[in-house]
């Protein structure tokens, strides 16, 4: 049976918590493959807004199975906190909710070395969630890590005191002004540990590849986006872990063979949290506009998201390198009111046009070329049917599928399940 991926395709932020939601239903596993607690995936239905940072987006469904993969990175204190705020809905997380042995922890230090790297930084920080994402998955790759699977061990206490002696040591090196009580954190830490321990570990590997021969359906939910990818982002300015496609097969022991549609989520328009270059930013009413009426508010961080116009050289690049063979639009509803509509579908890269996306897109390299579009004026969120849809908005879909050469199947309309309109 094929595995299907549902991917962010832009800076992250896109909307996927709520797209896994709706379809959840066509499927019988959710699995999220990569990324940390810096994710925030926002639901909402029943009047009730729901924000999750770890756990998969399938879970409020009954009789659908969530699994934290290998490739994602868990801080226990976070993840009790997720499971504290999910009590009230009497969920049977032992049975729904599966845990892979090879997942990597996050310690307190990791936090206290990633607020330590960061303030080292000074002006050219990178704007990190300061989660410990970042120094978790350095220790992944040098082979320093503690797992899931260590905490059945009857050693582990003594592998963790080793490890954050050696972060100790490493935040000390850095000479900055980083105030902790390590006590108080370790506390918090082991208490939520036994929470976790109260959970299901699995070989996830070895349970997807029977759950596939057994004729499951899945679907491998991605966090962040792929513009924040570690190689095909833009980098520095990335996280610490592979948000494309590919991500999924690592992140989950998935065959590459395996993999059946590529659901890549974007917005109508463009937004980014924290630095790093960004060329159809606005500074104008236009973009105060869009992040007023769209909300854009970090779930995670509460940060505000620099907003601008979609960028298709972005964009195209994004469906090219993780092979999108579905497109799903958000926040339509955001775009209602504008008199003209522009998309970035060049670059000016150094006084040439150019269509692709290139190593460099600071501002001083490169500057979008936009084509200007027909706005609507229409309030798109009582929509239902995708006759109801203005021309303006049937234009502008329409145009972005012969630049990007894969048919948008979705177009949401509003941060609730029904606020969902299916095309074709």
């Amino acid at each position: 049976m094929a595995v299907d991926l549902l991917l962010g395709l832009q800076w992250g932020d896109e909307g996927k918590g709520k797209i896994v939601d709706v379809l959840t239903k066509n499927y019988d596993i959710i699995a999220r493959f990569q990324g940390g607690p810096n994710a925030g995936h926002t639901l909402e239905f029943d009047g009730h807004k729901h924000v999750l940072h770890t756990i998969p987006s399938g879970i409020f469904h009954e009789g659908t199975i969530n699994l934290v993969g290998n490739g994602v990175v868990i801080d226990p204190v976070i993840f009790k906190r997720e499971l504290d705020n999910l009590a009230k809905f009497n969920l049977d997380l032992k049975k729904s909710l599966l845990i892979s042995r090879k997942a990597h922890l996050i310690l307190p230090t990791h936090r206290l070395l990633d607020a330590a790297s960061e303030a080292s930084k000074g002006k050219a920080k990178i704007g990190s969630t300061l989660k410990g994402i970042g120094p978790t998955y350095m220790d992944k790759t040098g082979r320093n890590g503690m797992r899931v699977g260590d905490l059945e061990m009857d050693n582990w206490q003594e592998k963790y005191r080793a490890l954050a002696d050696k972060h100790e040591a490493m935040i000390d090196f850095y000479n900055v002004d980083v105030q902790y009580d390590l006590a108080d954190l370790e506390a918090e830490f082991f208490k939520a540990v036994e929470v976790l321990k109260s959970l299901t570990f699995i070989d996830s590997e070895e349970y997807l590849h029977q759950a596939q021969k057994d004729g499951k359906t899945i679907l491998a939910e991605g966090a962040q986006g792929s513009l924040l990818d570690i190689d095909f982002g833009t980098y520095p300015f990335v996280t610490s872990s592979n948000t494309t496609a590919a991500g999924a097969c690592t992140g989950l022991g998935i065959a590459p063979g395996k993999i059946k549609e590529v659901f890549g989520i974007f917005k109508a328009y463009t937004t980014r949290v924290g630095s790093g270059p960004f060329p159809t930013e606005l500074f104008d009413e236009d973009g105060e506009t869009m992040g007023r009426v769209g909300n854009e508010f970090g779930a995670t961080t509460g940060r505000p998201r620099r907003c601008g116009w979609l960028d298709l050289v972005a964009l195209r690049y994004a469906v090219q390198v993780n092979g999108v063979t579905q497109l799903i639009m958000m926040k339509g509803d955001v775009l209602s009111g504008f008199d003209t509509l522009k998309v970035c579908t060049a670059y000016n890269y150094k006084g040439e046009t150019i269509h692709h996306f290139p190593y460099n897109i600071e501002a001083e390299n490169v500057t979008p070329v936009y084509t200007e579009m027909k706005g609507w004026q229409a309030d798109l969120t009582k929509m239902t049917e995708a006759s109801q849809m203005p021309q303006a908005l049937n234009d502008y879909i329409d145009f972005l599928e012969k630049e990007l050469k894969v048919p948008i199947k979705i177009v949401s309309v509003g941060p609730d399940r029904k606020q969902t309109i299916h095309r074709g």
